[in-house]
């Protein structure tokens, strides 16, 4: 009976001092993510982020300080009534040559912007500030800091996939408007010649293409029987959206949309992904040990 109790109590102590010695392989382990793994990473998340940063201000070649211009071609596979060329400098649209045939008389209009005009580009403008948003909160953990525990770690990463989600979401999700905001835009102000009460145009970022929608309209008679509804806040705004603008009832009578793609946008869309899925995958790194020592994890 005793020598049983012994051979258990045996087996006892070898179990605790495997357990003791997997313990030790694991705070090991987790000591050199803590210090040398995370600081890797967040080297890589750096230059992956400077280049996406740099995509947004290409700099001209030749010119010091200026950023570089690129014309692109609208295009479209189903129709021909709206072409033109489009004239992009970091964030801003600087030139846009647009000719729109009209509907019912097969006219042609040609339009450009002013000479004193360029047209912001929020959606680049407001990607490009969380991006560097992203870069400071890496710069504030260099090499030399010491991270204590892994929820430390994971603070820091979700602080930066929400600045890249966010920008990512500014490049994907261009925003909503209603017919009447786009009216009073000055986008609508900007051509030469003065754009007809009867046309409307909004660019948009989606993705890495950048979007021209046309709307033609025309005039409600006040004596018409349509029941008036006016359209609610989109991206785009089918045939038959209704809206009243400075006392005067108007409905869509077509729309045409066309659309060019700017390679470096699709690469900065890249450079989203590839950094999220570090950040992810750090933190399930993170996770794998929290799961054997939350009191020293959290």
């Amino acid at each position: 009976m005793l020598g049983t109790e012994l051979s258990s109590m045996s087996e006892l102590a070898k179990m605790t001092a495997a357990s003791q010695a997997e313990r030790t392989v694991l705070e090991e382990e987790f000591t050199w993510l803590l210090k040398e793994e995370v600081h890797a990473v967040l080297k890589q998340l750096q230059d992956i982020l400077k280049e996406a940063s740099r995509r947004f201000s290409l700099p001209s070649p030749g010119l010091e300080g200026q950023l570089k211009q690129e014309n692109f071609i609208l295009g479209s596979s189903t129709m021909d009534q709206v072409k033109g060329v489009l004239t992009v400098q970091g964030e801003a649209l600087t030139q846009a040559d647009i000719n729109i045939k009209v509907a019912k008389s097969s006219q042609v209009m040609h339009f450009a912007f002013r000479d004193d005009k360029q047209w912001k580009l929020q959606q680049i403008q407001d990607a490009r500030n969380h991006v560097n948003q992203a870069l400071q909160l890496l710069s504030s953990r260099d090499e030399s800091y010491h991270f204590k525990t892994g929820a430390e770690v994971n603070k820091l990463m979700d602080a930066i996939m929400l600045q890249l989600t966010r920008a990512r979401n500014r490049l994907t999700t261009p925003a909503s408007m209603t017919l009447p905001e786009l009216a009073a835009s000055a986008l609508m102000k900007m051509f030469t010649p003065p754009m007809p009460g009867d046309v409307m145009v909004n660019f948009y970022i989606n993705l890495s293409k950048l979007c021209l929608t046309v709307y033609q309209l025309h005039v409600l008679q006040p004596n018409s029987t349509k029941n008036f509804k006016s359209a609610g806040s989109s991206v785009v705004h089918n045939p038959g959206a209704m809206f009243e603008y400075n006392n005067t009832k108007f409905e869509v009578s077509h729309i045409h949309k066309v659309e060019c793609v700017v390679p470096w946008l699709n690469d900065t869309l890249v450079f989203f992904t590839i950094s999220l899925q570090l950040c992810q995958q750090l933190k399930d790194k993170i996770s794998v040990f929290s799961s054997f020592w939350n009191y020293r994890l959290f």
